[in-house]
């Protein structure tokens, strides 16, 4: 047995930890029974004040009464939507509900590999934040305007659109604006925490960007078969954008998983990234307000980016909405029949609360969809982000060549004004294949058809 094991059996990481591979190691040295060894732990773990004056077993005991963790007979509960996901995104899932601060856990049809909690996956934890379990690109969101541009325009005026894209935004790493963009949320208090604060003027210069990776900001058709939000059925050009918090988000995430590390520092290698900061604590509450502030930053960033390019092409906006993930909620939900207040970490995952509205991407060359989520309680209120990745960017830049892509992309009548060959289709599942996952989690509303795509040139390091 080793340290991973105790965790597995809800030990908290640390003191008690230490002390349970002290009594291990003691326990072997004397030479006693090793066959039942994971049965004496677990009996120790499971009432530990009856072993206190117990010689041998005394100091874990202690420990274990000491550390407040009640013991959880097996991992916190969690259900998997799709099928053929990665092994180890599944198995990334499995570990994170086995944390003594689970839940309640669930993975979304798009998951696929990531720093400590997988891409897709969604965790609930009791009184705790886990900043790698929000992910690197905080509050990183969706926002789709359908604008009062005639259908027909989309061809006809193809080049006063990609000029207003190029025109009201940024793409790249550290991409900024000489002249700097305004609004309200340079005005909020910044010094919620030191890392916002140091890094004020750097999220002023950036705001209003896109970023890289798979960031994009793209002209495409709006379908809507029924009326959706006061818009009557039809087809419209709209207007798709996918970016975040930029690198301020990036180095709040960077500072808090560290100093959530710093707490946990006995924690196997397999489980490092989902060191969490109690919510009670100084730390924990200077994260959350950090992550706040992110979160309406990057909304910030989308909202300047689509009313810059309205504006440039005096456009009205007809309908407006847009979704937010890798962040953390504090919801209550009924868990094994009881209601608890949790907090839920989306991390690649879109909010999907009865009646919640959400934008689903494919790639730049299949559909993305407009959805209103049904508020299942297995998924946590929980759906896809996207269509999630099948292979990684290096493998894509080994795979994939720019005539076949073009080819592609040619047939599907998407104008691909820049991106990386790493964001092509098809390093993407398939998106019809997903949503079809998913059908208890969402009701599609609209689908959205790309045509113009806009993403960070080639060579672009990735930032979510």
């Amino acid at each position: 047995m080793n340290i991973s094991d105790l965790i597995r059996l809800g030990v908290a990481p640390g003191e008690a930890t230490r002390r349970g591979t002290d009594f291990i190691a003691r326990y072997i040295l004397k030479g006693l029974d090793r066959s039942i060894l994971t049965e004496t732990v677990e009996a120790i773990i499971k009432d530990p004040a009856a072993f206190i004056d117990d010689e041998l077993r005394g100091d874990f005991a202690r420990a274990l009464i000491a550390s407040g963790v009640v013991h959880r007979a097996e991992p916190a509960p969690w259900k998997q939507w799709g099928e053929g996901l990665e092994p180890e995104a599944v198995q990334q899932m499995a570990r994170a509900c086995q944390l003594p601060v689970a839940v309640a856990g669930a993975l979304m049809p798009d998951a696929h590999v990531g720093y400590g909690l997988p891409i897709g996956g969604v965790l609930a934890t009791e009184n705790a934040v886990i900043p790698y379990a929000v992910g690197v690109d905080i509050a990183c969101r969706m926002k789709l305007t359908v604008l009062d541009l005639p259908l027909r325009e989309l061809d006809r005026q193809r080049e006063n659109l990609i000029r207003a894209i190029e025109t009201e935004t940024r793409f790249g790493v550290g991409a900024t604006f000489q002249q700097r963009r305004e609004h309200a949320v340079i005005e909020a208090d910044w010094g919620v925490s030191p890392v916002t604060r140091r890094n004020k003027d750097r999220a002023w210069a950036q705001l209003g960007t896109s970023g890289s990776g798979n960031h994009f900001v793209e002209f495409g058709v709006f379908t809507n078969e029924q009326p959706v939000e006061g818009l009557p059925a039809g087809e419209y050009v709209a207007l798709l954008s996918h970016s975040g918090s930029r690198g301020t988000g990036a180095a709040v995430c960077d500072h808090y998983s560290k100093l959530a590390m710093s707490r946990h520092p006995d924690l196997p290698r397999e489980l490092k990234h989902l060191a969490w900061l109690p919510l009670d604590s100084a730390e924990g509450q200077e994260y959350w307000a950090a992550m706040e502030l992110m979160g309406r930053y990057a909304a910030a960033n989308h909202s300047l980016i689509h009313r810059h390019i309205a504006r440039h092409l005096r456009l009205e906006v007809l309908l407006d909405v847009e979704n937010h993930h890798n962040f953390a909620w504090k919801e209550r939900h009924r868990i094994d029949g009881v209601d608890r207040d949790v907090v839920v970490h989306r991390k690649g995952a879109t909010p999907a609360g009865t009646g919640v509205l959400g934008i689903i991407p494919g790639s730049m060359a299949t559909p993305g969809f407009l959805v209103r989520g049904k508020g299942s309680e297995p998924s946590l209120q929980s759906a896809s982000h996207g269509a999630g990745r099948v292979m990684s960017r290096t493998r894509a830049k080994e795979t994939f060549e720019w005539e076949k892509v073009n080819r592609q992309l040619k047939e599907s009548g998407v104008k691909l004004i820049s991106a990386g060959l790493d964001e092509v289709p098809g390093v993407y599942k398939d998106i019809h294949q997903v949503m079809a996952a998913q059908a208890d989690l969402v009701e599609v509303l609209g689908r959205f058809d790309p045509k113009l795509v806009k993403m960070a040139p080639h060579g672009e390091r990735p930032e979510d």
